[in-house]
């Protein structure tokens, strides 16, 4: 009988340290994923305000090639713009899986 208490007592504690397994790996997939979400944001946010300096910078030089630096400032800011949207779906796809 004592045995039996003690092989239950056993598998308690094993199931016990299943669930907090899974908890930990369900806090590190969340923290996981907002460090990605955080490093995403500030990256472009850095990029697209180096871009609106030095595009303002560049036409401030050269006021008569405005039309040209100002178009392909645009094309970088969404390349940008969807680099890191597609980094933020990521981050959250790793979160649920």
């Amino acid at each position: 009988m004592f045995d039996f208490l003690l092989m239950l007592q056993d598998v308690v504690l094993n199931a016990d340290q299943t669930a907090a397994v899974e908890v930990a790996k369900n806090t590190n997939a969340l923290l996981g994923a907002g460090i990605g979400l955080g490093l995403a944001i500030l990256g472009a946010g850095i990029g697209l305000g180096r871009i609106g300096g030095q595009t303002a910078e560049a036409i401030a030089r050269q006021p008569e090639a405005g039309a040209e630096i100002r178009g392909a400032a645009l094309l970088i800011a969404i390349l940008l713009e969807g680099a890191t949207i597609i980094a933020l779906v990521f981050a959250l796809l790793f979160k649920l899986a």
